[in-house]
């Protein structure tokens, strides 16, 4: 493929029209044109929908645009970083991170990262679902245990757990149903806890159907019940005596894991924001999430411990 023809033709389209994206390129309109053509009959595809008043990427083109205007920028932000002898961290850098993270962690993530890389423009969203990062153009995705996607490179750079959790006052049943707070569509009679005598099976009964972990953790904290929530999330109310631990819940190791497209170039932004959060959660423990939660960051090591894996 004529990467010199796909260049003007990601022109073209970023523009609207074939003369918009001469003036602003100072070019030939007839070149622009010819260069489009030549590249729709390479790739045997009509790109664009032409009227005597108007220009349309058909849905091919917008196809092709999405993925090579992303891929352009990269090429020619790799060339200037070379030409220039060093990778310089700059543009754009849209990531997609779970609610509970980006209530928990990702303001303050953001803040620092922005304060390191000032010629960064980031942007963050939430969401719980499994984004297409081509389709809606992210550069990093932060996901809990994503599963195998050929399409995504990345690396785990924290780990979590889950435990079972009530107010000191919320007895601990043995033979009834516990009450507890469950997330959305929970509907698990008994869970499978890890307690310090020995694993147990604990009957539930749900009092209330909570949609955010952090509603869960009020709640919980106010004696509504009992519930699974990550370590991360309440070590430090375990620790202070504000919430009992009953034990861990069997089989709930989970990590979160940065992921980018293995078909992108790692850019100079992605490659900056993962070594950021390496250094940020240094052993990826869950400790350090809740630690980084408290406000004490790099203070970690001069926490109270935690409750024993």
């Amino acid at each position: 493929m004529d990467l010199l023809a796909l260049a003007d033709f990601t022109l073209v389209a970023r523009h609207g029209g074939f003369g918009k994206a001469a003036r602003a390129a100072r070019r030939p309109k007839a070149t622009l044109s010819r260069r489009v053509a030549e590249l729709e009959a390479a790739l045997d595809l009509r790109l664009f929908e032409r009227s005597r008043r108007d220009l349309k990427l058909t849905e091919e083109g917008r196809a092709l645009f999405e993925r090579a205007g992303a891929l352009l920028s990269e090429l020619e932000e790799t060339a200037a970083a070379i030409a220039s002898g060093s990778e310089r961290v700059r543009g754009r850098l849209r990531i997609s991170v779970p609610l509970l993270f980006g209530q928990l962690a990702m303001g303050r993530l953001a803040a620092d990262f922005v304060r390191q890389h000032p010629e960064v423009r980031l942007e963050v969203t939430t969401d719980d679902r499994a984004v297409d990062m081509i389709e809606e153009g992210y550069d990093l995705v932060i996901r809990v245990d994503p599963a195998a996607d050929e399409a995504l490179v990345g690396r785990p750079f924290l780990h979590d757990r889950l435990v079972v959790v009530a107010a000191p006052e919320v007895p601990r049943p043995t033979d009834a149903a516990a009450p507890v707070v469950v997330r959305g569509g929970d509907a698990a009679a008994i869970w499978s806890v890890r307690a310090a005598d020995g694993p147990a099976e604990l009957k539930v009964d749900p009092v209330m159907r909570l949609s955010s972990m952090v509603m869960i953790r009020d709640a919980v904290l106010a004696g509504g019940g009992a519930a699974r929530l990550p370590l991360s999330l309440v070590g430090r109310d375990i620790a202070d005596g504000r919430l009992a631990h009953w034990g861990d819940v069997a089989g709930s190791d989970i990590a979160l894991w940065a992921l980018y497209p293995s078909r992108r170039l790692l850019n100079a932004r992605v490659a900056a924001f993962l070594e950021f959060l390496r250094r940020s959660f240094p052993a990826g423990a869950p400790e350090e999430l809740a630690a980084f939660v408290e406000g004490r960051g790099r203070d970690f090591g001069e926490a109270q411990p935690l409750p024993p894996t």
